[in-house]
């Protein structure tokens, strides 16, 4: 082996580190600052949902906050509670998280965030909520954010608290993935 392809070799390797660690350190920076989040829907109109901010804490665990913003939704009475509801298609409703939960992420985790981030949705004729209807939008890293693709889910599954509460209880054995387009609000943007 010539010099030559020794170097070529070690700076290949180079770049390769390179690339790994500015993508990790390019992650890490997303998981500060407010983000705006958008439910986009199958047509690919953009729809303001919220924002959810992040910060530190004294021993460097990221906190998260989530804000929807309530002139996005119209309050729906179904099954004999409030829910913050887009309408469209499809009328999708958010489904709070109802236990306690750290609200943190980190780097390639954002499990609490996702399980901030529940909906159910029905159609605008049937009467009451359909907890079986529900959608989870698993987060990946997109641009300078993420992107939330839909998965479904049974809200049933959290209708009584978890053994393990500290564990996220929607695992990827009780998620099945949606075909694009298949509901109304297709993705979620968070940028």
């Amino acid at each position: 082996m010539n010099v030559l392809t020794k170097q070529r070799k070690g700076s290949t390797a180079l770049i390769a580190l390179l690339a790994l660690s500015g993508a990790c350190s390019c992650f890490a920076q997303t998981l500060e600052g407010t983000k705006r989040v958008q439910a986009v829907t199958r047509d690919g109109v953009k729809l303001p949902i919220g924002e959810v901010s992040f910060s530190k804490d004294k021993a460097e665990v990221t906190h998260f906050r989530l804000s929807l913003n309530s002139s996005a939704f119209t309050d729906y009475f179904l099954s004999m509670k409030e829910f913050k509801c887009l309408q469209g298609p499809e009328v999708t409703c958010h489904v709070p998280y109802p236990y306690a939960n750290p609200q943190t992420v980190r780097n390639g985790d954002l499990v609490w965030l996702e399980h901030s981030l529940l909906f159910l949705f029905k159609q605008p004729r049937d009467f009451g909520a359909k907890l079986w209807n529900g959608s989870y939008y698993r987060l990946e890293p997109h641009g300078q954010g993420w992107i939330g693709r839909a998965q479904a889910i049974d809200l049933n599954h959290i209708s009584a608290p978890s053994n393990t509460p500290h564990l996220p209880p929607y695992t990827a054995d009780l998620r099945v993935d949606i075909s694009p387009g298949e509901r109304w609000i297709d993705h979620l943007l968070i940028e």
